[in-house]
């Protein structure tokens, strides 16, 4: 039997990313094969249900079969996709060929998004595969212009990334600059010699003596150990002195942390465990540190299953198709506008005034936002569990905002209209005119009351295309 292409994913999976993987593998192992147009299609059962497995058409090639991708979530630090070359659905204790980390964001919007608070992914799943035979990739797929000159932030994460033996995708670097490093010091001078941050940040500095490395970043925010870019920094930063070959001490120093903060669990303290790191002033007990046997799942509960799902065949079975995405557990996508430009949303109306305690200038954002072309309307959907309905419902009165600064003045000839789509349960009615689809447990697909002409269309010819 021919092997098959899986690909496990927590993201929506995008045509355009799913092209670089397929070319990527085929690249690698010297397949040859044509790429045509992606289409990402739901698998649907004998009986018409969603089997909740999409199929990838407009890829030919004799050297495999078909190629599949399923929904998956993480259990903690879960990379964005996973790719297994293997006949039969993956399990758990199966080895991927490709860990792979996908991001929109270029330090040229955020310095830390775009580098390093993705970069713990690569080093927490050394802790499930540590044999490093997957090949792990940072796929920089940009829908915002490349800054042209890149930050010593991003130089310096790439270069550990680099260093690491992760690849980078997706991204012009300049391959004079963006090396691995030789050795510890070079590692540690370069660090040492980058810019400051603002005054009144702890700065990231490296000191080395002969029986220890330390190295300061601040680790407390907002009452716990959760200051994300600082956790990606010195996650990598670890993993690269460790790759480098030192043995001795890693001791976390201003890190600003109680006791209480490290006797706990958390991905970070997963990761201090496993490359031997300390904490200046405290005591840890690396044996209070637990790690779950499952880095992943397949995905049977989530709202997403529902989104993702609308999204997909909306845009494979209609002229319709999405301008904003959030799925739940996904990365926040950027706002399309009329003009076909990519737009971040803001999270304020006001910043200053929300700061000073105006919750009223939050920007409420849906889990997707699709359009349709030809009944001139614009659906925004808020995803929920069966039984978050309610909850779902009352949430679509927050979309004020969100029509008035984005969608109203770039779309001004369409009616919005406001729809909760949810996953869950075995129910085969809606009741509630708000819900517009239900995708429940068994893979049924029921259209709501009144559901979009937008969800009838693609769902109707979902079905053509299977008869």
């Amino acid at each position: 039997m021919k092997k098959n292409l899986w690909i496990l994913t927590e993201e929506r999976p995008k045509r355009e990313v799913v092209r670089i993987i397929i070319n990527k593998f085929m690249t690698d192992s010297k397949i040859t094969g044509f790429i045509d147009t992606v289409r990402i299609l739901p698998i649907l059962t004998d009986e018409r249900d969603f089997s909740f497995t999409y199929e990838v058409l407009g890829v030919t090639s004799n050297k495999f079969n078909q190629i599949f991708i399923k929904i998956v979530s993480g259990k903690s630090s879960f990379v964005d996709y996973l790719v297994f070359f293997q006949e039969k659905l993956p399990s758990d204790n199966d080895t991927p060929i490709y860990a792979i980390e996908e991001t929109k964001t270029d330090d040229g919007e955020s310095r830390n998004t775009g580098i390093f608070q993705r970069a713990s992914k690569f080093v927490f799943i050394d802790i499930f595969y540590p044999d490093n035979k997957i090949i792990k990739i940072m796929l920089y797929n940009l829908k915002i212009k490349q800054k042209e000159k890149q930050t010593e932030t991003n130089i310096f994460g790439t270069r550990c990334l680099l260093t690491l033996g992760v690849e980078i995708l997706g991204k012009e670097v300049d391959k004079k600059i963006n090396i691995p490093f030789i050795n510890l010091d070079e590692l540690i001078n370069y660090k040492n010699s980058m810019r400051n941050p603002p005054k009144g940040n702890i700065p990231i500095k490296i000191e080395k003596s002969r029986k220890n490395i330390k190295i300061s970043g601040r680790l407390f925010k907002s009452g716990s150990l959760s200051h994300d870019p600082n956790i990606g920094a010195l996650s990598l930063i670890s993993a690269t002195i460790r790759k480098l070959c030192w043995k001795n001490k890693i001791i976390i120093t201003e890190h600003g942390l109680k006791q209480k903060h490290i006797d706990a669990n958390s991905k970070f303290l997963i990761i201090a465990s496993k490359l031997n790191i300390e904490f200046e002033t405290l005591t840890f007990n690396k044996s209070i540190v637990s790690i779950d046997s499952l880095y992943w799942y397949y995905e049977s509960k989530g709202e997403k299953l529902a989104t993702i799902f609308i999204d997909i065949i909306v845009e494979s079975f209609t002229y319709g198709y999405s301008i904003f995405d959030n799925h739940a557990g996904c990365e926040k996508g950027y706002f399309l506008n009329s003009c076909g430009d990519v737009i971040p949303l803001k999270k304020y109306i006001d910043r200053e005034k929300y700061k000073k305690g105006d919750k009223s200038q939050i920007i409420h954002i849906p889990d997707l936002i699709l359009i349709d072309i030809e009944s001139k309307k614009i659906i925004n959907i808020e995803g929920k569990t069966y039984s978050n309905r309610n909850k779902g419902i009352k949430e679509l009165d927050n979309f004020d905002a969100i029509e008035n600064l984005y969608i109203t003045p770039n779309y001004p000839k369409f009616k919005i209209i406001r729809k909760v789509v949810l996953f869950g349960s075995e129910e085969t009615k809606l009741y509630e005119i708000e819900v517009g689809f239900l995708l429940n447990e068994n893979g049924k697909m029921i259209l709501g009351i009144k559901a979009p002409k937008l969800f009838k269309d693609a769902i109707k010819n979902l079905i053509d295309f299977y008869q």
